[in-house]
Order: structure tokens, then sequence, then C-alpha cells
């Protein structure tokens, strides 16, 4: 063989060791394509929101949901809705951001509202047909009416039953701050669910 050849081969066989060893570098040990740092998409980190949620839900309280979230995943997040809940004037595809208070009205409420000038008034929606008080549907002003509740006690019962979701019992008022065995014993025979 020529020298010729020789250096030609050598010079062949070096051009493909090269090439093979920058091939190799460029796909990696496990044969994917590195990209460089400005390719490279950007990791972005899951946001949270918190968003306090009140009103005609089964666990109403604070729910951490994922940013994006619609008024749909708060509620459900809450255990979904009571059979009371107003869901017509609630849009569940209402966006949420963080730090928001989210509000399920009881349908009681939207009774009350004037429709035409012409509105059913809390009392009537309030008292069943027994003429007891709806403990779960009447406003303060109804529930002041109770013996021995004034309108800061009535004020607590609204807010328990916001907070707390609906009584279940008469006997649940017990839980509301204030009342006390012998001032339900003054009540029961007047309130129902």
């Amino acid at each position: 063989m020529p020298m010729f050849q020789k250096t030609l081969m050598i010079f062949l066989m070096l051009l493909v060791v090269a090439a093979g060893g920058a091939m190799y570098g460029y796909y990696g040990e496990d044969g994917t394509v590195e990209l460089g740092a400005a390719e490279r998409p950007a990791e972005v980190p899951e946001e949270k929101i918190a968003v306090y949620v009140i009103g005609a839900v089964n666990r109403p309280g604070v729910v951490t949901l994922d940013a994006g979230a619609r008024a749909a995943d708060a509620v459900n997040a809450c255990g979904g809705v009571l059979p009371t809940a107003d869901m017509e004037h609630v849009n569940m595809a209402q966006l949420l951001k963080d730090g928001q208070q989210l509000r399920i009205p009881q349908k009681a409420a939207a009774e009350e509202l004037p429709v035409g000038g012409q509105g059913k008034s809390s009392r009537a929606s309030s008292h069943g047909k027994s003429g007891k008080i709806n403990i779960n549907t009447a406003d303060e002003k109804v529930l002041d009416e109770l013996p021995g509740i004034g309108p800061a006690m009535a004020k607590r019962i609204v807010e328990y039953r916001e907070r707390e979701g609906m009584f279940r019992s008469p006997e649940e008022l017990k839980n509301v701050r204030g009342i006390g065995e012998a001032k339900y014993e003054k009540i029961k025979d007047r309130v129902e669910i």
C-alpha cells in the first residue's frame, strides 16, 4: 500500500472518530438532543390560591386551589352545596382570585328580594306553616322576635349558619355562643328547621 493511501485511510478514520464523538456529545448518552440554556423552557411552579367559601355549602371555610380555579372548584372542595342553595344567583364558571370570598346564598334570601315592587316579606318566608320560626331561613329581624334573643344574638345565629352551614336540628342552636340550655328551653317550642 503506497504511503498516500495509508495517510488517506488514517485521515478518514480520524474523521469518522471525530464525527462520532461530535454526534455522541450532541445527542447525549440517552439519545436525546441536549438543549442549550436559552432553549430550555422555564419551569413554572404550580401557583395556589386561597378562597374563603361561606353560605349554603356543606363545609364552609378556606380552601386552597390551583391558580385559574373556578367557583365550581371551590364549592366542590367544600363538599358541594346544600339543598337550600340559590344557584341562580351564583356564577359557577367565575374565575377566582387569591384571597377572594365566595358566598353561596340561600334560596330564602332570594325570595325576599322585591320583584316588580312586590316582594315576599322575610316574615312570611321565615315562618313555617306551624307558625314557628325556621332558623335556617330567618333573617336577624325575624330571629329577634324569639324570647331572650336580641339583635346581637340574632346576628350570631345568622353568622353561625353562614360559617357552619344549615342547622341540622333545633338543638344545634346551643352551639351558638350565648345560647345555653336555659335560653334554648325558652325558644325550643318556637323554632324549627
